[in-house]
């Protein structure tokens, strides 16, 4: 028999999502959003810092690559006990694709930078239109102390 850790406790999982306009004022508010949801569940900074950086990285690539007139982009977070799912879905079937960025470049280290903080990543396309990039993490335990209960 094994010691009952916060994740054992804790049966539902966190389910959030919501739609935005493909524009770059929006990758703020996403990454706060997903912020907030982490942090009423009780989740640490690190790992708040972690996913909000996942969730923006692929939205503003969402916004620059994937953005149509007349489209939104969907953010959805899925948190079941330690393992996070960050999916990002735009209009365009277009797959994603690192890039060699230079040292100068100001862009160009998205989706590196999603590799490293990730167990996994990938893409896959979605019906009827568009497609959907996705990041898998693992969390530490969240907090009960600072969980709130509204």
């Amino acid at each position: 028999m094994h010691a009952m850790t916060t994740h054992d406790r804790q049966t539902t999982p966190v389910r959030w999502q919501m739609q935005f306009s493909p524009v770059r004022k929006c990758v703020p508010l996403a990454r706060a959003l997903v912020s907030k949801t982490l942090a009423s569940r009780g989740y640490g900074q690190e790992d708040i810092d972690r996913v909000a950086l996942v969730c923006g990285e692929l939205s503003a690539n969402a916004v620059q690559h994937g953005g149509r007139r007349g489209h939104l982009f969907e953010v959805r977070l899925t948190v079941d006990g330690p393992r996070c799912l960050v999916e990002v879905s735009d209009a365009s079937r277009t797959p994603p694709r690192s890039t060699k960025a230079w040292e100068d470049d100001e862009g160009g280290r998205g989706l590196l930078l999603v590799d490293s903080l990730s167990e996994e990543a990938g893409h896959h396309d979605r019906y009827p239109l568009g497609k959907t990039v996705w990041a898998r993490l693992i969390l530490g335990s969240p907090s009960e102390e600072s969980v709130c209960t509204s």
